[in-house]
């Protein structure tokens, strides 16, 4: 698709590389191009009926130039060499050094794929997928207490071609879908929302292989009635116990945005100049890991062109290291991790996570709950707010449980958790054996750009963590 789009501007890899050597002309250390081409679609579903869809189609090209930590840039959605010249033009402007440069010779390696270089969006007909969703809607209505439901399919597909001046020449293929589930439920007079679902880098048929549909409606089904039951959660510090899965994202937003590379180059983070000290309890090692195959988070290469790895961060409570893009690796003195991401040819690489989670320990979740007298288990997140600076953050658990005498009891609502991550890492007593990764339903926002990303961390407890609530805390 990206090499036909190409042939038909007359774009060819000569023309590229001569694009390149324009580009560096002015001595800039680093230059690339993006070139990509995506399709997607959307399919929602309400009070029974598909109300709305969605079909775009959409590419572009990001001319980058680097020089020191300045970076040019600029876009074109037109791929005509005269609109990609004016792009390149325009990004060279961030230099002013009159020495000449050239790129390297383009190379493409083969590195090991990640996911199936085919559309999903042709997986099914429109039919069938209209058919998931009214699957959906059949089952959540068979519990009486549904009032409403909502629910959504989605595909994309995204061809790439990198090419820079360090010599990357390399194409990647990116399909991904996604369902969402959502209902509202009502008795006697109470009303509650859930919201599950999941995807991947899969064809539509991922859903159906695997049963997919029941299991994700069936879990809003659960969380909401788990709510219906719920009573107002206390306030005050108390021991917390983390579930496993999702509750992982709390990792990602109060840990995983301080070990990326431009946070620490620039000094902003908690964890800034501690490779090699104890941030974290010994039972703690994190990792970021890009090469799970078809996981929503992974990719072949980053969108430097750099293979994706598994980059230990923290590895028994000492920092190891940090998350790299190319800028950020080259003024550190260090090498990219495959971190380097952007939402779109529109937009500039920054180091980002793909898929962080924290790995198993030797405890069991059981007797995580019998050692706690009073306390709380949050199971599921809802989002939260961080501040990567000082690491403090404040998230809401969407469905929490009063931990009482080393026993599960009642269910509460309106939990949310506060703190900052460098502290809850030291408070870290126990971590599962029962590591799990999110559904698939990960989106990172950073500098006003999105990204899909994965999440995920076995059970651990934290010993004493705040508590925010409505009711005092005995």
């Amino acid at each position: 698709m990206i090499n036909e789009l190409l042939n038909d501007h007359k774009i060819n890899e000569s023309e590229i590389f001569n694009m390149l050597n324009s580009l560096s002309d002015t001595g800039s250390e680093y230059s690339d191009l993006y070139f990509q081409h995506s399709v997607a679609e959307s399919w929602v579903l309400d009070e029974g009926i598909v109300k709305d869809g969605s079909y775009n189609i959409s590419h572009g090209v990001g001319a980058r130039c680097v020089s020191g930590d300045k970076t040019g840039f600029s876009y074109s959605d037109d791929l005509n060499i005269k609109a990609i010249e004016g792009a390149v033009n325009f990004a060279k402007g961030i230099s002013d050094s009159k020495a000449n440069s050239s790129s390297k010779i383009l190379k493409t390696i083969n590195y090991p794929i990640k996911y199936p270089a085919l559309s999903p969006l042709g997986s099914l007909t429109s039919k069938e997928k209209v058919g998931l969703l009214r699957q959906i809607n059949a089952i959540a209505r068979e519990e009486p207490k549904v009032v409403q439901v909502s629910a959504s399919l989605s595909g994309a597909y995204t061809e790439v071609l990198i090419a820079s001046t360090d010599g990357v020449y390399q194409i990647d293929c990116r399909p991904m879908v996604r369902i969402s589930v959502s209902v509202i439920v009502e008795h006697n007079g109470r009303t509650e929302q859930a919201s599950s679902g999941g995807g991947g880098r899969y064809d539509y048929g991922y859903f159906e292989s695997n049963s997919l549909v029941e299991a994700y409606t069936k879990e809003a089904l659960r969380l909401a009635m788990v709510a219906l039951e719920s009573k107002d959660a206390p306030a005050g510090k108390m021991p917390v116990i983390l579930g496993s899965g999702w509750p992982g994202v709390l990792l990602h937003e109060a840990i995983g945005h301080g070990l990326e590379g431009d946070f620490n180059r620039k000094g902003s983070s908690v964890f800034s100049g501690k490779v090699g000290e104890k941030v974290a309890s010994e039972k703690c090692t994190i990792v970021d890991n890009g090469t799970i195959s078809n996981r929503r988070g992974s990719l072949t290469i980053d969108d430097e062109g750099t293979p994706t790895q598994e980059t230990t961060l923290i590895k028994n409570g000492v920092l190891k290291g940090y998350m790299m893009d190319k800028l950020n690796a080259r003024l550190m003195g260090k090498s990219s991790t495959g971190n380097g991401r952007r939402e779109s040819y529109a937009h500039i690489p920054m180091p980002r996570m793909t898929n962080t989670y924290m790995l198993n320990g030797k405890d069991q979740f059981k007797d995580m709950i019998s050692s706690v007298e009073n306390g709380i288990y949050a199971k599921n997140f809802d989002g939260g707010q961080v501040d990567i600076t000082s690491g403090k953050f404040v998230f809401s658990a969407n469905e929490a449980y009063l931990i009482k005498n080393g026993k599960i009891t009642t269910p509460i609502k309106g939990a949310t958790l506060i703190g900052s991550g460098d502290e809850v890492l030291h408070q870290i007593s126990m971590v599962g054996d029962d590591l799990k990764l999110d559904p698939g339903v990960g989106v990172c926002g950073k500098d006003g750009q999105s990204v899909p990303v994965g999440v995920g961390q076995p059970s651990l407890k934290v010993d004493m963590l705040t508590v925010g609530g409505t009711q005092l805390h005995r």
